[in-house]
């Protein structure tokens, strides 16, 4: 076997030219430029994604049986097969089946970063740019609500009691208590349509303020984090406010004139190419591109597709046949690897820790039930319809998981505070959709003609 080339060594015999290589240096070349899986490898990757997938699928199709929100079910899978449970009493099993062949763990989790930044794509489109024209002022007040109550929480208890809620080095403080604050506001949008859609209230006047208010909440989430990535990366403080620009700037552009140029760039390929095959290729690539430009950027490249989802859904050349036929692939095949692989990389007993989750699971039900509920109110709905929508924007869900997830591999947080984002993820999702039910029905024995 060819022993591998360095970088500096690649980037010599690259200034040479190949026409003046020898045999024996066009191997090396090549085998330091392309390592291709071998069989066992290949093999062991197929196993890995057939057992991560049917797992989750399985009991995701179990839960909503139970009419519980899909994204739960998955979730558990991977803490099951991963190394709280299975690697715990079968570690035997475990290792041959996840750690065997490092290389093929490792393709995996390549494909459920493409899952998640898939995922991202498509939860873009979910915003409907003129409902939160229509709805704006009420929903607006809801949103900005709702996200300002939990952040300021967040941000103070990580602020002021860092050292007793979080391992992770003191001089990251800042920036752990804007990922805190954040990852306690942002509203799940795609559970709270499902949440809706199970209570049939999607077309409903409170379910349409919670809907545009999630589409805000989604939309400036991303954006703080965003920022909070930058801050991140940039060496020096003075560097910030010029990253904040640059986040600011993209979106700015992305939501008026990149939203024109997509659009254009979609009614050419609907016209030349053939649906809907043409079209959803031409959607994924340009979220892919949009994924390289903020990654480019230092920001992580799902804050590029969810922007690109955004313009991709405005378009009315993307027709909603189209959207559905991408989602359901991606939703029940790509985006269940990603949520699974949750599991695989936290053990949830060794690292599950109460006291950090009651912290994190108070902090964030109490802010965003009262920070909803205050905005629902000065908005001028009733006790009960703000109950209502105040539990429905408690709802949490894949948003606050892939920031956990990119806070845990930055260093952020530790596996302690992920291992409880996640558990007070599960929680609001399974409460969300019994409590809104609850007060539409005080609200509606109150007053019937609503």
């Amino acid at each position: 076997m060819e022993q591998a080339l360095t970088k500096d060594e690649v980037k010599a015999l690259l200034k040479q030219g190949t026409d003046s290589l020898d045999t024996s240096q066009l191997k090396a070349l090549v085998s330091s430029g392309i390592q291709k899986l071998n069989g066992d490898e290949v093999l062991h990757f197929l196993i890995i994604v057939s057992v991560v997938l049917i797992s989750s699928r399985l009991l995701g199709e179990i839960f909503r049986k139970f009419k519980q929100p899909v994204v739960v079910g998955e979730i558990l899978a991977g803490i099951i097969i991963g190394p709280s449970l299975i690697g715990t009493y079968f570690p035997e099993f475990f290792i041959n089946t996840f750690m065997a062949q490092p290389r093929a763990f490792g393709a995996f989790d390549g494909l459920a970063n493409v899952g998640v930044i898939l995922l991202m794509f498509v939860a873009g489109m979910e915003v409907d740019i003129q409902q939160i024209r229509k709805q704006g002022k009420q929903a607006s007040i809801i949103s900005l609500s709702g996200i300002a109550f939990p952040f300021a929480l967040g941000f103070a208890t990580i602020w002021f009691f860092h050292d007793y809620v979080l391992s992770t080095p003191n001089e990251n403080k800042l920036v752990a208590s804007m990922f805190f604050g954040t990852a306690l506001s942002i509203t799940a949008l795609a559970v709270i349509v499902k949440v809706l859609f199970d209570l049939r209230m999607i077309r409903t006047r409170v379910g349409g303020l919670v809907l545009t208010a999630a589409m805000v909440d989604d939309f400036l989430g991303w954006i703080l984090f965003s920022i909070i990535l930058q801050m991140m990366h940039s060496s020096h403080s003075e560097g910030t406010p010029y990253s904040v620009l640059i986040v600011l700037g993209f979106a700015v552009f992305m939501v008026t004139i990149g939203r024109w140029i997509i659009d254009k760039i979609l009614e050419y390929t609907a016209k030349f190419l053939s649906p809907p095959g043409g079209i959803i290729t031409v959607g994924i690539c340009l979220c892919f591109l949009g994924a390289v430009f903020t990654e480019y950027l230092g920001i992580r490249g799902v804050f590029g597709a969810f922007l690109i989802g955004l313009a991709v859904g405005d378009s009315k050349h993307f027709s909603e046949t189209t959207q559905h036929v991408l989602q359901q692939f991606i939703i029940n095949i790509i985006a269940p690897l990603f949520f699974a692989s949750v599991g695989l990389r936290v053990n949830f007993v060794t690292n599950f820790d109460w006291q950090v989750v009651l912290i994190i699971l108070s902090i964030a039900c109490i802010a965003k039930i009262v920070g909803a509920g205050v905005g629902s109110r000065l908005s001028g709905l009733t006790k009960n319809e703000s109950m209502a929508i105040a539990f429905g924007m408690n709802a949490r869900g894949s948003q606050e998981i892939v920031l956990g997830m990119i806070a845990l591999q930055a260093g952020i947080i530790d596996e302690k505070v992920f291992v409880a984002l996640v558990v007070m993820t599960m929680v609001t999702i399974v409460a969300a959709g019994p409590l809104m039910r609850y007060y539409m029905e005080r609200h509606l024995k109150t007053q019937p003609a609503a």
